[in-house]
C-alpha cells in the first residue's frame, strides 16, 4: 500500500510541474505617443503603417501585413531578420475590438490585450500579453518594449 500511495504523489507532484510550466505569465509593456486618439489607432491597425514599425531592431523588418479589424477577424504580420537568416509568422485572430479604445486577440494559445488610453500629453498605449516559454520573461518585455517604441517614434514622426 505504502508503495501505492508514493507513486501517487510522484504522479501528482509530475502533474503540477507540468502544469507550472504550461501556466503563462502576463507581460506589460506600455509608451504615450504624443499624437491624437484617431492617429495612433490608425497606426496601429493600417497594414502599410505596421510595415514601418513593427520590429524589435534596426535589423529585422516585417515585410508583409494584412487585417480584418473584425471581431473574429484574423491578422498576419511576416517578421524577418534583414540578411534573410531567419523569419517567422504572427498571426491570430481578434476577439474582442472596441474602436480607439481597445483590441483583444489570440495567437496560438495565447492571448494580448492592446489599450489605448488618452491622456494630456497623449495616447498611453499598453500591450499585456501572455509570455511563452522559449525565450526569458525579461527577453520577451525587452522585445515587445522595443516594438512599441518603433511604434511611437513612427506616429510621432507623421503627425509633425
Amino acid at each position: 500500500m505504502a508503495s501505492t500511495n508514493l507513486s501517487a504523489v510522484v504522479r501528482n507532484v509530475y502533474s503540477i510541474e507540468l502544469m507550472e510550466k504550461t501556466v503563462s505569465q502576463k507581460i506589460t509593456v506600455e509608451t504615450t505617443v504624443a499624437a491624437p486618439v484617431d492617429k495612433v489607432w490608425s497606426a496601429y491597425t493600417t497594414p502599410a503603417d505596421i510595415l514601418q514599425w513593427n520590429a524589435a531592431s534596426d535589423d529585422w523588418h516585417t515585410t508583409k501585413s494584412t487585417i480584418d479589424l473584425r471581431e473574429g477577424g484574423t491578422f498576419s504580420s511576416r517578421m524577418e531578420a534583414k540578411d534573410g537568416s531567419f523569419g517567422f509568422d504572427f498571426a491570430g485572430t481578434y476577439t474582442r475590438i472596441i474602436d480607439q479604445k481597445l483590441i483583444e486577440f489570440s495567437f496560438g494559445d495565447r492571448t494580448s490585450q492592446v489599450e489605448f488610453l488618452p491622456g494630456p500629453s497623449g495616447v498611453t498605449v499598453r500591450v499585456t500579453f501572455d509570455s511563452e516559454e522559449m525565450h526569458s520573461v525579461e527577453q520577451q518585455q525587452q522585445g515587445w518594449q522595443a516594438i512599441l517604441n518603433r511604434f511611437a517614434r513612427h506616429v510621432e514622426s507623421t503627425v509633425r
